[in-house]
């Protein structure tokens, strides 16, 4: 098992139990996880730069490969926490693990979560959205 997949089912089982309600208490939990954007970002994500343009809510991905490793950075809007939640979720699983290991990683990671029934449609487009950005990214980033 990858680590990314090894992490998310961690995560998953975090979830497995929770009633719709508590899945996103947790959720909102995730988001005050994520890792503030690095100084050095911040001026490309003040010019636009990096913005997942599917989802709604403003959401910047940044994709590094540091000594074969994917780092990933992000900024999500303050008052989008389930957003930042999903977003701290991805961050947490595929920082630190391989490019090949991201492309392995499962599609399905919403459904897993049991956020399909909780999040309306236009916020699962945007979620779905952001995980292929990143996929994309890492695939980008590794082959330069």
């Amino acid at each position: 098992m990858t680590m990314p997949v090894a992490k998310l089912d961690q995560i998953v089982a975090e979830f497995a139990d929770l009633e719709p309600r508590e899945r996103l208490e947790l959720l909102l939990e995730f988001a005050e996880k994520l890792p503030p954007l690095p100084e050095r970002f911040v001026a490309e994500r003040d010019a636009g730069l990096h913005r997942i343009s599917e989802c709604q809510t403003p959401t910047f991905i940044w994709v590094e490969i540091v000594d074969g490793r994917v780092q990933i950075y992000a900024n999500c809007a303050p008052e989008a926490p389930t957003v930042k939640g999903f977003v701290s979720i991805l961050v947490d699983a595929f920082s630190g693990a391989t490019p090949e290991e991201v492309a392995a990683s499962p599609d399905d990671v919403l459904k897993r979560l049991g956020l399909l029934e909780t999040l309306g449609m236009v916020r699962m487009r945007g979620l779905s959205a952001i995980q292929h950005y990143i996929r994309q990214q890492v695939r980008k980033a590794a082959a330069d």
